[in-house]
């Protein structure tokens, strides 16, 4: 016969924990290194007329619009 309830020290037991040690690291560098495109979408997300842009023309349209001319005036 055995217990059907295990103790706190071993409830974790069944999940490996260089898995979960990898995902964890994986995802860090995922958000340390991001696509160009990405990195464009927040910087107009973070601008509301480049937002309000984007919803009719969409994200690559509003931060050219925006970010990537050069204005001289």
């Amino acid at each position: 016969f055995s217990d059907p309830f295990i103790t706190r020290r071993r409830a974790n037991d069944f999940i490996q924990a260089d898995g979960r040690l990898e995902s964890i690291s994986q995802e860090r560098i995922r958000e340390h290194i991001k696509a160009p495109r990405e990195r464009q979408r927040e910087i107009c997300e973070d601008y509301i007329p480049c937002k309000q842009y984007s919803l009719y023309r969409g994200y690559a349209a509003a931060y050219r619009h925006y970010f990537d001319r050069r204005r001289t005036k």
